[in-house]
Parts: structure tokens; C-alpha cells; sequence
């Protein structure tokens, strides 16, 4: 197979259910702390408008955060909730499907207080009613379905990881009950948008805290983990990992978006350090910029069918035509990344 004829590979059409995407790029969600009191303006739309225009298939916005006290502890964190803020996203979802792109939310909880031990159940009630409202908002005002995010140590991962959910409760235990607060939270958004509104739940291994945490060491495990989640909901996984072409588990060169599709038969996400000459922490580390120099695994990976959606964090932050130079074969005029990127909204 050719390099043209693998390229193509990620500009194939895809469809899950009623989501319908031109081709297999996703931008990945990246918090870019640019909606004062939480509030998306013209600038957020036209950012968000330029990657559509330039051949995303799906934009994955920025986390926004749900209506609870501990959601958030930075001021220009984008809110999926409030009248100012829901209009601020309603404009960027006009602008977005103006340039006939898809666009959907990553609904998040920070997990601000740190730990989820001292939740009563009471709280961890609301909390998943405020994922719920949050969810309807974003069907109301025109989003093409939601991402939970429940990786990276956040709110949802805390309650998944051992490590920092101790509670003897129906919330913690093992790893069923462990899952249980996210399976609420699926359960809870799916009543609020129905059954056939998208819903794609972001997971991971590793933590902001420790790279080499692992929710499971095992397939069986992992099996374990995924099943209740799919019964709760999810129609996509967004399978994120620190470089996309390591192995998950020893016998098997699957990385976890991989393994996670063979397992559920759901589709589902790879990211990790898409288009970046390493992963993205020696990036900021040593200064590097960004190359081409990984992405051929990606679309042989794609051929295999071994995960369906390819998302780009930090290439396609300063680069809002990465899609089509991709396509193109214009990879020579692919901008680098470097951390100034994250100064501006290009």
C-alpha cells in the first residue's frame, strides 16, 4: 500500500448511530482557558469554526464544566450551564455547523476537592443530575452528542481509581462498584437525551498524577471495567493514552483504544501523541517542536480497523488546516507545535 493510499485511510466517512462524520479526524478536547466567567465568545466560535472549515470531522470541545461547587477552580473554564454560557456554546455550535462540521461537549468535573471519599450520597446524587442537565443543555441547544470525561484523574476517574477511592460503600470496593458513580452518570444523561444522542465517555489508564497507573493490568480486567459502562450507555470510547503506538498489555501490539473495541465492539478513539516527535510531556519538558514523524502507524492501525477515530491534540492547536495538509500531502507545510501556542487561539 501506498503512503497516499494509507492516508486516505483517516478520510473515510464514519457513522455511529446519528453521528455522521466526513472523515476520522477528531479534534481532541484541550482546556485553552479562554471564556472569561465561563463564558465561550466570537473568538471561541471562530477557533472552533476554522478547524471545521479546514476538515475536522469532529471537534471535541474543551472540557466545560457542570454546575457544582467543586467543577471547577479556574475562572475561564468554559460552564455547560447558565444562560450566558449556553448562548456563548449555541453560537459556536451555529458557527461549527455553518461550515457543515460536527461538533460535540466534553462534560467535566474537575474533582477540585481532590479526593471523592467525603461525598455523602446525597452530593454524589446531585452531582449526576448536574452531568444530566448538563447533558440536556447541550442537546437543546444543538451540540451532535456529548463526552463524558472520565479520565486523567478528573472527578469521574477518581472515583474509578483505587488509589483514590477508598469508600466502603455501593461506590467503592472493587471495581464494578468502583464504576458505579460513572455508570449513575451515563444512566443519568442517557434519560435526559434519549437513545439515540451520542454519548462518548473519554477514559485512561494513567493519571496527571502517575503515568503508569493502571484501572486494569489485564484484558480480562479491562473486560470487567468496560462492560458496565457499555450496558449504562456509551456508544463511543475515547481511549486516551500518552503515545498511541505502545502496546497496552504484553502479547499484543492493541494499544488500549485497541483492546477496548475488541472487547466491547464498540467504536472507539485513539489519542496520544498524534503528529508530535515524542510524547507530549518531553515535549514541554525539552522544547521540542512538532513532526510527521509517527503518524504512518496510524493509518495502518486505521486499515486493520483496530479503533475507528483518530484524535489530534496539540498538532492541531497551532494548525487549524492539519486535516486537509494531511490529506493533501502537504505535510511539509504542517506548522509546529510549541508551548507559545497556548498563549493565543489560532
Amino acid at each position: 500500500m501506498t503512503h497516499t493510499q494509507s492516508v486516505q485511510s483517516l478520510f473515510k466517512p464514519f457513522t455511529a448511530g446519528t453521528l455522521k462524520l466526513s472523515n476520522r479526524v477528531v479534534m481532541a478536547p484541550m482546556t485553552r482557558q479562554f471564556s472569561p466567567d465561563g463564558v465561550p465568545g466570537a473568538n471561541v466560535a471562530a477557533y472552533y469554526r476554522r478547524r471545521a472549515e479546514n476538515g475536522v470531522g469532529l471537534i471535541v470541545t474543551e472540557g466545560t464544566v457542570i454546575d457544582h461547587a467543586d467543577a471547577s477552580n479556574q475562572a475561564n473554564v468554559p460552564h455547560i450551564y447558565g444562560e450566558a454560557a449556553l448562548e456563548g456554546w449555541a453560537n459556536v455550535v451555529t458557527e461549527v455547523h455553518a461550515a457543515d462540521g460536527r461538533i460535540i461537549p466534553q462534560i467535566w468535573h474537575m474533582g477540585a476537592r481532590g479526593n471523592v471519599n467525603d461525598y455523602s450520597e446525597a452530593e454524589i446524587g446531585s452531582i449526576v443530575e448536574a452531568f444530566a442537565q448538563a447533558a440536556a443543555n447541550a442537546k437543546r441547544i444543538g451540540f451532535d452528542g456529548i463526552e463524558l470525561h472520565g479520565a486523567h484523574g478528573y472527578l469521574i476517574d477518581q472515583f474509578f481509581w483505587e488509589k483514590t477511592n477508598s469508600r466502603t460503600d455501593k461506590y467503592g470496593g472493587d471495581m464494578l462498584k468502583r464504576a458505579r458513580f460513572a455508570v449513575e452518570v451515563i444512566e443519568a444523561c442517557r434519560r435526559a437525551v434519549g437513545p439515540d444522542f451520542p454519548i462518548v465517555l473519554r477514559f485512561s489508564q494513567w493519571k496527571g498524577s502517575d503515568y503508569a497507573a493502571k484501572l486494569a493490568t489485564t484484558p480480562e480486567q479491562l473486560e470487567q471495567f468496560l462492560a458496565p459502562l457499555v450496558a449504562a450507555g456509551v456508544d463511543i470510547f475515547h481511549a486516551s493514552t500518552r503515545r498511541f503506538w505502545e502496546p497496552e498489555f504484553e502479547g499484543s501490539d492493541l494499544n488500549l483504544a485497541g483492546w477496548t473495541k475488541k472487547l466491547t465492539g464498540k467504536p472507539t478513539i485513539t489519542v496520544g501523541s498524534v503528529g508530535l516527535d515524542g510524547d507530549f510531556t518531553s515535549l514541554f519538558a525539552e522544547g521540542k517542536g512538532a513532526d510527521n514523524a509517527q503518524i504512518d502507524g496510524i493509518f495502518d492501525r486505521l486499515e486493520r480497523e483496530e479503533f475507528d477515530l483518530v484524535a489530534i491534540g496539540r498538532a492541531l492547536l497551532i494548525d487549524p488546516a492539519w486535516a486537509n495538509k494531511i490529506r493533501d500531502g502537504r505535510a511539509s507545510e504542517l506548522i509546529p507545535f510549541t508551548p507559545e501556542a497556548l498563549k493565543t487561539l489560532h
